[in-house]
This record gives C-alpha cells, structure tokens and sequence, in this order.
C-alpha cells in the first residue's frame, strides 16, 4: 500500500495538472521540503541567480507564451526580492503564480525572532496581487489552487500569492496522488446581444471609425484585423498590444499613440472601439493628457472597474475581448475594398508625419531599429528594457505576431526587467528571442546571464552602452538641471560575458547588427552583443 501523498507532493501534482511545466525559483532552508515534492513530478525547476531574476523570468515566460508564469520563493527576503517583478506584472495583468513559504503556523505572529521572520508577510504582498491567500490546514491546498488558477485563467488576470507554512509542506494529505485534478476552466463571458447590436450598428454606419488595442487583446488579433477590414478602419496599439494585428498591415497603425497625427485621427473619430485598454498615459507613451473624444466611444473590458477609467464610454461592455470582437465580426457585413484603400493611404501618411514628431536623437538611432527589424526572425520575440534604443522601438520596429513585444517600458517601468524576462520568454517556446537592455539596466539583474548559459539558450542580448542613464541625462539636459547620477562606469561587457561562458562581441554600426545577431541565434549559448551608442 502506497503512502499518502504529501501537501508538496499534491501541490506538483496540481500544477501539473494545469499545465505548467516550468517554475522558476532559489531553494532555501524554509522550503527542503517543498523540493521534495519536485522530483518525478514532471516540472523543470530553472535557479535564477535572485529572486527578482525569477518572478522577471515568469513574467517573459508568461508574456511570451500566454501560459502561467510560476515562482516558487522563500520565506521574507525571497518574497520582498521579487516584489518589483510582481509589481510590474501586477501593473501589466501578467499571469503569475508566486508560491511562498512562511514561518510555521506556531511562530505565526508571536515575534520570536525566527530566521527569515516578516511579520504580516501577507500584507507585504497584498498591495501588488489580484489575489493572496495564506494556506492553514493542508486539506485547503486543492480549493486554493483551483481558485487561483480560475482567477490566473478568466477575467483580468495578475499575480496570485499563496503562502504556505513551513510545517504543511510535508504534511500528509488524504487520498492517492492520482485523486488530485484540475477543475475546468470557466468559460470566456460574451456580450450581450443587445450590446452587440447596439456596437455593430454605430461602426457600421460610422464614417471615420477607429479602433485602439490594448495588452488585454492578445487573442484578437484575428478578430481584430477582420473588424478593421470589414469597417475600413485604422488599428492604433497600446506598447502591450504591439504585434497583435501585423504591423505590416496597410490598415495597421502600431504602437504611435504618443504622436499628435495619431491623437487627431482618433479624436476625429465619429466612433473609436477601444479594446482592453486602459487608455492610460502608458499606452500613450506618457503622454500625460487623454484623447477628446469626440466621437461615441465604445469600451471592451473583462474588468467592468477599468470600463470607466480614464474615459467613461458611450457604450460600455464588460466580457471578454476575444469574444466580443467575434460577435462583432459575425454581426457586420464585408467592407468596401475602395474605401479600405481609402484608408490605408490617409493612414500611410499619419505615419510619415509620425516620424516627423520623432524626439530629438530619434533619427540617428533609427538605422539601428531599421537593422534589428531585418536581423529579428519574422515570428521572433523582442524583450525590452527601459533604454533609449528601445524607446524608439516601441513605435518604429514593426512586429508581425501577437506576443512578440516583451518590455517593461510602460506600467510600473522597471529596470533590469530584460534578460531575465528574455530568459523566461525563450524558455517558453522554440521562438527566437532576442533582448534588448541599456548598460545601466542590465547590471540590474547581471547575474542571470549565468542561467541562460546553463539553459544554453540562442539568446543574442543587445546592450545599448552610453555609458550611464542616457535618457534621464537628457531630461536633465532640457530642464537645465545638472547632470548628477547619471555618468556610470560601464565594465567590458564582452570580457564579462565570456567570465560567465556566454560569448560576446563588440559592434559601432548598424551593417554590423544583422550578422552579430544571426551568428548568436545559431549558438547554443547567450551572446552579448554591445553596442556603442551614438
């Protein structure tokens, strides 16, 4: 007779169940126990070299593939490290199941001073979670995971924090490992069919119609590209939603939300479709102030809260995206093909005056964006950081697929997100990833070069060097404020990455960029490849 399963063994068994297959996280005294679990339950455990690396690296691993990114932490200072990635995740609605150990239930608020000891550590976690929850009896384990994973599933999705004390880890639980399921996931709320036919009468009788995407589209793209098509409309994007309709559409506008010949035709519109955005100033590129709309404004959002944020519509329908965007599609008729050529020429040319709004700087970088579109695969991944070349990414490097852009250049706007985000992204799928991160950025979080060699990943990491915080300095530069904290002493980056056993190469051109690229996707280590900013 076999024995009974064990709370960590069950807890494996679950995430198996739905479907993870990677977790990322750094063993501790706190969690022996909760490893224990780990061998024959079919889970690769990746080590990052910080517990900030790991939640970064659930994240690009979440991003890029649509799946839950998981983390296992330990107690105190594993979960306060990784606090900014879930942080930024949380303001990115990015699925992330961040697993914790907690001091045992009998130390539990008494202020002994046992190691690792946060008190309340809950509460240090609740502020930047959709859900945490502190696990007291073992038997609770199953109703809490299938809990968490209806929330990670449906509706706005984020980090979910479950805390678990050290003594349940090896507690025995009831039944055979194999009694241990997933429950079904719930199905994806539709719209109303008077919420639809209200929508699709406005769009189709609307003259100049425009639709904005944001993150929360990542399915649509389909749906969304049919949609503009079928109402000859242009699609704006949100830096999260960049690549869900292919760039390279003649109807498609990309992520150029910040750009005044943007702004206009959107606020010329007679009816914009906005799509779970929330159009915040980060979906505009921090542009401060909001569109005037002056048009009827419809809003399609699973969170009903986010329906009136920042703008309240004229129609408002709280369901899924993807959902909606279909019914829409099934209740409109097939457009003009004349009027869509129309369109794509006016739009064609808010696209060249976009580029003439370009902040000063931007031209002398854009051969180095036109040099990475061409080095990029066209279903790769792009991993961003928050550093000047990738700012002008953001708008002006066009992407094809859904779930191509990877950067925390909007929301909570980390530092140090990029490699090990690039890490996760590429360990999530066989697409070719390539990360692109300031000097500064990528000192952040240096040591998880060490990871992408042990996982021998193709990884070409792209380290723009100004030596410094090049952006910040030129804020300081326009607000005449003197240059302090600014000027870093960067190391030799490709000496550095050859210390780790990655590779690594030095390049001053753009014509250099395509071959330092190609040559690193062929290996089966990372390469840094730096790139002496102009």
């Amino acid at each position: 007779m076999s024995s009974a399963p064990t709370c960590a063994q069950v807890l494996m068994r679950l995430l198996r169940e739905y479907q993870v297959e990677k977790v990322f996280g750094i063993p501790g005294v706190h969690t022996i126990e909760l490893y224990r679990g780990l061998p024959g339950s079919d889970l690769q455990h990746v080590t990052p070299r910080h517990e900030q690396g790991a939640a970064f690296m659930a994240d690009g691993y979440a991003r890029a593939s649509g799946k839950v990114g998981v983390c296992f932490l330990i107690t105190g200072p594993g979960l306060t490290n990784a606090a900014t990635a879930m942080a930024q995740a949380y303001s990115d609605s990015i699925p992330m199941l961040v697993i914790s150990a907690v001091n045992r239930r009998e130390d539990l608020g008494m202020g002994r001073g046992r190691l690792h000891e946060l008190p309340r550590q809950s509460d240090v976690s609740r502020g930047y979670c959709i859900w945490q929850h502190s696990l007291t009896q073992a038997e609770q384990l199953p109703e809490v995971m299938h809990r968490a994973f209806q929330l990670l599933g449906s509706g706005r999705p984020g980090p979910v924090h479950i805390e678990i004390p050290i003594d349940l880890f090896p507690a025995p639980m009831p039944g055979s490992i194999d009694d241990y399921r997933a429950a079904p996931a719930a199905a994806s709320p539709a719209a109303s069919s008077t919420a639809i036919e209200t929508a699709a009468a406005w769009l189709q009788n609307a003259e100049r119609p425009v639709i904005l995407l944001g993150g929360g589209a990542q399915a649509c793209g389909t749906d969304a590209t049919s949609l503009a098509e079928k109402l000859a409309a242009p699609v704006f994007e949100s830096l999260a939603a960049k690549g869900i309709v292919d760039e390279r559409h003649p109807l498609c506008g990309g992520a150029n939300l910040s750009f005044d010949a943007v702004r206009n035709r959107i606020e010329s519109a007679d009816v914009v479709l906005a799509v779970a955005t929330e159009l915040a100033e980060t979906d505009r590129n921090l542009v401060r102030e909001n569109y005037n709309f002056k048009g009827k404004l419809i809003r399609v959002d699973i969170d009903a809260g986010q329906l009136v944020c920042n703008a309240n519509p004229d129609l408002a329908i709280c369901a899924d995206a993807a959902e909606t965007l279909a019914q829409l599609n099934r209740a409109l008729p097939e457009g003009n093909a004349e009027r869509r050529d129309r369109v794509a020429g006016e739009l064609e040319e808010i696209l060249q005056a976009c580029r003439k709004e370009w902040w000063p700087g931007s031209e002398e970088r854009f051969p180095w964006v036109q040099a990475l579109r061409e080095a990029l695969p066209d279903d790769g991944v792009l991993v961003t950081d928050s550093t000047q070349l990738a700012y002008n990414t953001n708008h002006a490097l066009p992407l094809y697929q859904p779930r191509s852009h990877v950067t925390c250049t909007t929301g909570y706007g980390t530092l140090g997100f990029a490699l090990p985000a690039a890490i996760g992204a590429r360990l999530s799928s066989e697409r070719d990833v390539v990360a692109l991160i300031g000097d500064g950025g990528l000192m952040f979080t240096l040591g998880e070069l060490a990871v992408a060699v042990e996982q021998q990943l193709p990884l070409p990491i792209l380290v723009w060097n100004n030596a410094g915080y090049g952006e910040i300095r030129d804020f300081m530069d326009d607000a005449k404020v003197p240059q302090e904290g600014v000027n870093l002493r960067t190391p030799d980056f490709v000496a550095m990455a050859k210390s780790f056993g990655a590779e690594g190469c030095l390049i001053d051109r753009p014509e250099q960029l395509g071959p330092a690229v190609a040559e690193a996707l062929s290996r089966n280590t990372p390469t840094i490849i730096e790139i002496t900013a102009p």
